[in-house]
């Protein structure tokens, strides 16, 4: 969340920049504030201390409040939010295990809520698929890619922000761009979005829900994993995310029919020349 204030700094206005400037210098005293104390402190009004808030990613100044609590907050492992340092091998394995299938099966039980069946015209009527995402996420677009190329349809995986943009800025009608971000707040990503939208692109998210980049999104689809990134590796949303995406992949062949499946046996029979 300071990350966040220092970022949206100069693209603020003045009266907003003086209670981003008072939460910068303040932090731990903002958790004791409440909106009519910071607002005073800050010389300015409680509207603007809430539209603050919002601009920074919160959906008020409560939760601008917990966010902040969240990043101030010194975990005692940065390795695996439900691993501590004396817990022996096996339990941390089981741990391990336990948060991935929380997160699978999270997914499977609102898997009638996602707009698969909106998505799957928009895939197989398009031009190219683009699949973007940054640090963990982009990972995980690059293994999409690796899977939906071999349905036959030109696909590219961006994970740098130049490219991201540009790419984001030549897209057009036909041309579906898969972005991909656990918290669905990375500027960048959401720029690239935002310039395939404005170019009649269509772009399906894969983030959380009420997120900047989901609700900005043509489709999408949330993934409501308790994993805070700003602190630990991305893991358990990654498998949401990977499971989402194959789900997604599979329901197009299927629309794709004996074309999708013959792509599939002569990408499969090409690694036999290699």
């Amino acid at each position: 969340m300071l990350d966040r204030l220092k970022q949206l700094r100069d693209q603020l206005s003045p009266a907003e920049r003086r209670v981003a400037d008072w939460i910068l210098a303040h932090p731990r005293e903002v958790l004791a504030s409440n909106l009519a104390d910071l607002a005073s402190r800050a010389g300015t009004s409680e509207p603007t201390v809430v539209r603050l808030s919002r601009r920074a990613g919160a959906g008020g100044y409560s939760d601008l409040k917990l966010r902040l609590a969240e990043a101030l907050s010194r975990p005692s492992t940065w390795l695996h939010r439900d691993v501590g340092p004396g817990d022996g091998l096996t339990d941390a394995v089981m741990k391990v295990m336990d948060r991935s299938a929380q997160a699978l099966l999270s997914v499977r039980e609102r898997i009638g809520t996602y707009p698969f069946k909106a998505a799957v015209p928009l895939m197989t009527g398009a031009r190219q698929w683009i699949f973007c995402g940054l640090g963990a996420s982009g990972s995980v677009a690059q293994d999409a890619c690796h899977k939906f190329f071999r349905l036959g349809v030109p696909s590219v995986a961006w994970t740098d922000t130049p490219t991201m943009l540009q790419a984001a800025s030549l897209a057009g009608p036909g041309d579906v761009l898969l972005v991909i971000s656990h918290t669905g707040r990375w500027p960048r990503l959401a720029a690239a979005q935002g310039r395939a939208l404005e170019r009649n692109a269509t772009v399906l998210a894969f983030t959380q829900s009420g997120s900047p980049m989901a609700e900005a999104s043509t489709l999408c689809f949330p993934h409501e994993i308790d994993e805070d990134t700003s602190v630990y590796t991305p893991m358990s949303s990654r498998l949401a995310q990977l499971a989402l995406l194959d789900a997604l992949q599979v329901a197009v062949a299927l629309a794709l029919g004996e074309a999708a499946g013959r792509n599939l046996k002569a990408s499969k029979l090409a690694l036999d020349l290699a």
